[in-house]
């Protein structure tokens, strides 16, 4: 179920909000230090995240889902959004080198088609980073987050669905270590959190944050089985000989010889 494009600006319009965009957009950076003259494509709700990588990468795209609605991003300049069918994406083949999906996977009902799709627009030896609501964080569990609506993931989960429509799992991170709370001291607090929880509290983070590699084709090779032996009967033929033994073995036991 995807959640409302009103929902979610208003919840990034608050102080809880432009924490959680610091926190993300330091998470990615990490992953992403450097996109300069890539084209990049946010699908779901990416736009805050987006930013950073605006002033580097030679073309910067977000698209959202025509059952979440859209919103004009940037406020200032061109207009970066388009509203869109996440599964036929309004791009070529192969040409998007950067795929950044947040509020996507928990929120499609047709999560396959949906990676299939960003596959086929992907460029050869591209990366997608996927952000994805944890089972265990508490941000999948209260009702105030914008991860609250939709399907959490474990890692595991996240990285065997990615490999089974062609992506190549390569780095694990995770992020949104404080609680989803409008609390002044937690969100003072929320950077030195962060770093806690990335030491010491592992899986129980808000968020994945997996990137991956588009996997191409590997040639198969064809196995051939050899063909069976077909073994056929060996026919006797009779000889006058032969005939003339079971006449006279016939005779022996006091029956008469077939006329």
């Amino acid at each position: 179920m995807w959640t409302d494009v009103l929902d979610l600006n208003e919840f990034y319009s608050t102080t809880l909000g432009q924490m959680t965009v610091r926190l993300l957009r330091s998470r990615l950076r990490e992953v992403w230090p450097n996109v300069r003259g890539e084209t990049m494509l946010g699908l779901g709700y990416a736009a805050p995240f987006l930013r950073p990588f605006m002033d580097e990468a030679a073309r910067v795209m977000a698209f959202m889902p025509a059952q979440q609605g859209v919103t004009r991003w940037p406020r200032e300049g061109n207009n970066h959004t388009a509203l869109v069918d996440e599964m036929d994406l309004p791009l070529p083949d192969r040409s998007v080198d950067r795929v950044l999906l947040v509020h996507a996977i928990e929120c499609t009902e047709q999560v396959r088609p949906m990676l299939r799709e960003i596959w086929r627009v992907m460029a050869d030896g591209g990366r997608l980073i996927t952000v994805a609501p944890t089972r265990a964080g508490l941000w999948s569990q209260i009702d105030r987050s914008p991860f609250y609506q939709g399907h959490p993931y474990s890692a595991g989960q996240v990285a065997s669905l990615l490999r089974a429509n062609m992506f190549a799992p390569l780095r694990q991170t995770r992020a949104l270590y404080m609680p989803p709370t409008h609390s002044r001291l937690a969100l003072r607090m929320a950077p030195t959190v962060e770093r806690f929880g990335r030491r010491w509290l592992g899986r129980f983070a808000g968020v994945n944050v997996i990137e991956a590699g588009k996997q191409l084709y590997a040639g198969i090779a064809e196995r051939h089985t050899p063909a069976l032996a077909v073994v056929r009967p060996k026919l006797r033929i009779a000889s006058q000989r032969d005939t003339h033994a079971a006449r006279n073995t016939h005779n022996k036991d006091g029956e008469a010889p077939a006329s």
